[in-house]
């Protein structure tokens, strides 16, 4: 492995059993794979979830670990399935699913950035796709894994929650025409991945902060959701996607001065989701 894929940034106290993980927020690219992508530097950087670990860089000191990718989307999908392989991107594919999104050429290996703009020329080897899956994929997924397994050791329970951002164009093609953009998207997978009360509370901390916000549409959780919300277990998984425009300039990929006022307002939400984590201490005596 030639650069670690994650970062993981622990609180100096874990006193909670919230944890956040950014699996879109990479942004280290391996110059081979950008010298012969088909795209420039802007366009490959389209498929980010750009600066959503920034937003949420505070988690630590309330007591929650933060785990960002520095593997970048463009690259490998850490929000996919290993086994969500397009074979109109990775040559030899044997046993791949056929799923939307791979269909949509959003699979692990992605074959296309925002605007269906194709990431190379050509495919790669299935020995290059298991190289990422093996040097990239799996060291994530092993370090959430094993946070969420120490959440439920240290608290009989563990919040998940999944950081994305959502760009306009997105919102513009799901919202009925009239109707406000939502700012928040809290997706639990339709009640799948975690239970009402966690989702309703994490509600309540957005919208009391000020920011709009919607439930499951049009985003309702992808696989990280999926693969980790079990609450019948105790383990719930909400992906929170924030709206791109409110916080950065989606063109040139940069925060715009709006940016450290959303932060500010963020910084209000992590400390009430915090609370939601925490343990419930005994009543007094009667």
């Amino acid at each position: 492995m030639t650069a670690n894929p994650y970062r993981l940034t622990p609180p100096a106290a874990r006193d909670t059993c919230v944890i956040f993980a950014a699996p879109h927020s990479g942004r280290a690219y391996p110059e081979a794979f950008a010298r012969g992508s088909a795209l420039d530097a802007r366009a490959l950087r389209s498929s980010e979830d750009a600066f959503v670990d920034r937003l949420f860089a505070g988690a630590p000191g309330h007591g929650i670990p933060l785990l960002a990718a520095e593997t970048p989307r463009a690259y490998i999908d850490l929000n996919r399935a290993a086994d969500e392989l397009d074979p109109a991107v990775v040559a030899g594919v044997r046993g791949g699913r056929t799923t939307p999104r791979v269909d949509a050429g959003l699979g692990v290996v992605p074959r296309v950035v925002a605007g269906g703009r194709a990431i190379q020329r050509g495919k790669i080897s299935m020995d290059e796709a298991n190289r990422r899956l093996r040097d990239h994929w799996r060291p994530y997924h092993d370090a959430l894994a094993r946070l969420v397994g120490e959440s439920e050791r240290m608290f009989g329970r563990a919040i998940l929650v999944d950081l994305h951002s959502m760009p306009l164009e997105a919102l513009d093609i799901s919202v009925r025409a009239g109707d406000p953009r939502p700012d928040v998207v809290l997706g639990d997978r339709f009640g799948a991945a975690a239970a009402a009360d966690i989702v309703d509370r994490m509600e309540a901390a957005f919208s009391e902060a000020g920011f709009r916000v919607a439930r499951n549409r049009p985003f309702a959780g992808g696989y990280t959701t999926g693969r980790y919300g079990c609450p019948a277990r105790g383990v719930h998984a909400v992906q929170v996607e924030i709206a791109r425009a409110i916080y950065m300039d989606e063109a040139e990929i940069r925060p715009h001065d709006g940016f450290d006022g959303v932060r500010r307002r963020l910084s209000r939400v992590v400390a009430r989701l915090a609370e939601i984590g925490r343990p419930v201490p005994p009543s007094a005596p009667g």
